[in-house]
């Protein structure tokens, strides 16, 4: 294809399922003849090779990753007035399934290089009410989880791991998902992980923690009809567990193609312009479900890329605290100046299965021609 009439998406779920057509339509075709549904086998199988994959003895898969993480709540008993640690620039899921249980989410700062929440500015953070430190493993790099826990376990607090966008990554050689007492996941189509649809799931490695999601998930019931308390429907379907196990298989290789094309960017872009390029704390890794760029130049860029048929998206423009739904907790700009920077001057391009030689060759090419 000629350089100048390319047309590269930001994301294309369409190629990237593609490549799994034949074993999803027989996928498919299998569940539709099974005559069963919901909470089924193909659920039972996901989990157990979820688990296996995540290093954890326990996964419940539930509707999708805001459910993963409110019913994370909801198993720690966190409820009316208490309070959570959450990253000052995460994505607003975060916030909310705080909000939804009745606690009060405290926002915490991220180090600037990662963007990831910084774990010397937590403790501060921790009051009486603190229930919950919930650190997420943004834009696919692992959070310093080892530090974070070792304030929890300090404080007597528990940890809740956000990990809907590291699937695969790891912490001084231990997996995303399993350094919280309960760690939620996201298996929204364009997660790394992602489902032709809505899902999520809860990891743990306590028993009495999975049996209550187990139950909260399913109107409170284990038993149909005996509800042993107050419960939701969040369960992940049976069609949508057996388009994870599939794809499952193919999760470390897709990784591995994500931080080869990292790679590629990290050389190409390292002495262009004021581009900032994502760094990764020491001992973390990332699978690179977001690849990252800033400058003080962003909107102009966009453009020009936009301009040039290359998509891009800002994660994420506003800072949940700036957001209008949280205009009751009365921060203002100016409160979180490094997750207000990094609203400001961010920038994802294009990394996915599936992108072209080519085609990141003319995004490198594009942005180094912006700069000159």
């Amino acid at each position: 294809m000629d350089r100048q009439s390319m047309k590269i998406p930001y994301l294309n779920l369409k190629d990237i399922n593609l490549r799994h057509q034949e074993v999803l339509k027989n996928t498919f075709n299998e569940v539709l003849d099974s005559g069963w549904y919901i909470l089924g086998k193909s659920v039972e199988s996901f989990e157990r090779e979820y688990a296996d994959f995540s290093e954890t003895k326990y996964c419940t898969g539930v509707a999708n990753g805001l459910d993963a993480l409110i019913l994370s709540l909801k198993a720690l008993e966190v409820g009316q007035g208490d309070e959570v640690l959450v990253p000052s620039n995460t994505y607003i899921a975060s916030w909310l399934a705080v909000s939804y249980v009745g606690a009060i989410p405290i926002p915490v700062e991220p180090r600037l290089d990662t963007c990831n929440i910084n774990p010397d500015l937590i403790e501060e953070k921790i009051t009486s009410k603190t229930k919950v430190i919930m650190p997420v493993n943004l834009y696919g790099q692992a959070a310093e989880l080892e530090a974070i826990c070792a304030v929890a376990q300090k404080y007597g607090l528990f940890v809740l791991e956000d990990n809907a966008q590291a699937q695969g990554a790891s912490y001084k050689g231990k997996l995303c998902g399993a350094w919280g007492d309960i760690n939620a996941t996201s298996f929204y189509p364009g997660k790394n992980l992602g489902a032709l649809g809505d899902g999520g799931a809860v990891t743990t490695n306590t028993e009495a923690l999975d049996r209550k999601i187990r139950v909260l998930r399913n109107y409170g019931s284990q038993k149909k009809y005996y509800n042993e308390i107050k419960g939701v429907n969040s369960r992940l379907d049976e069609l949508q567990a057996a388009f994870l196990s599939e794809k499952l298989k193919f999760l470390q290789q897709d990784n591995t193609e994500r931080n080869k094309l990292a790679d590629i960017y990290n050389q190409e872009l390292a002495t262009v312009g004021d581009l900032v390029l994502p760094q990764l704390a020491e001992g973390a890794t990332s699978v690179y479900h977001i690849y990252q760029i800033r400058t003080k130049q962003r909107n102009e860029l966009q453009n020009y890329l936009t301009q040039q048929g290359i998509g891009t998206v800002i994660h994420y423009p506003v800072p949940p605290h700036l957001q209008q739904a949280y205009q009751e907790l009365g921060y203002r700009k100016g409160d979180f100046p490094i997750a207000e920077e990094i609203a400001e001057t961010c920038l994802s391009i294009p990394l996915f299965p599936g992108l072209l030689e080519d085609e990141q060759a003319y995004i490198v090419q594009t942005i180094k021609k912006f700069f000159r």
